[in-house]
């Protein structure tokens, strides 16, 4: 696959060398002489360029990529770059790096943007999920842009730790009433990757990861809070 990177600062280089160990083929733009610096990602294909003129991209190949990735520090160039990748050369998978949380709401496919990458919202996920028990924490969006609802997305990925408190506790995996277009992806309990098993039992500290419809976060919450649920007499489980 090849894969067209735009800014060559500290996360363009970093997410072109990762995709170059993935054997993606993988053109890196970059506008300004000092970052420049072929040696610093060796298997990447470098241009020097703005990646934000139509010509310039027209001179790179920009039409012969698969995924284009808006990968700059300034927000508007990501959206300039995001809107000529998919307007002027069709490529069918847009991704841009948001750096201003507030404006999250531009990035959508009116800009032709597919996936946006928050960094700003993203370290908060990181910090929520790790210290925020009880609560669902969405921890990234997946899919394009709903026609309606500016902003909104098709899925999230999220997720909720149990509490010792919680009435899911006892229950077992097979018995969760899950809205239809929300799917339990894994149970992730200590170093244990848990799959598929209808059987086991939820145990506080558990880690519920879930992909639901944007629309379904309400009922998702509702039904790990036990909003939903009758009331079941705990059952003792084995360390």
């Amino acid at each position: 696959m090849r894969i067209a990177v735009a800014g060559a600062g500290a996360v363009g280089r970093s997410v072109a060398q990762e995709l170059v160990s993935y054997g993606h083929k993988v053109l890196l733009i970059e506008k300004l002489v000092e970052r420049y610096q072929p040696a610093t990602v060796p298997g990447a294909e470098w241009f020097l360029a703005d990646a934000c003129e139509v010509a310039s991209l027209e001179e790179a190949e920009m039409q012969i990529c698969d995924v284009a990735i808006a990968a700059t520090g300034d927000d508007k160039a990501n959206l300039a770059m995001a809107l000529l990748a998919k307007s002027e050369f069709g490529i069918d998978r847009v991704v841009a790096r948001i750096n201003d949380a507030r404006n999250a709401w531009l990035f959508t496919e009116a800009w032709g943007v597919d996936v946006a990458v928050s960094t700003p919202v993203a370290l908060v996920a990181a910090v929520e999920g790790a210290i925020d028990v009880g609560h669902l924490v969405r921890l990234m969006e997946l899919g394009r842009s709903l026609p309606t609802g500016a902003g909104r997305r098709s899925a999230n990925v999220a997720k909720f730790t149990l509490p010792d408190d919680s009435p899911l506790v006892g229950r077992r995996i097979g018995e969760l009433a899950l809205p239809d277009d929300t799917a339990l992806v894994s149970v992730v309990r200590g170093d244990r990757l848990i799959l598929g098993a209808a059987d086991d039992e939820l145990r506080a500290g558990d880690e519920l990861v879930f992909v639901s419809g944007a629309a379904a976060e309400d009922r998702v919450t509702a039904m790990v809070s036990g909003a939903a649920l009758p009331r079941l007499r705990r059952r003792k489980t084995s360390p």
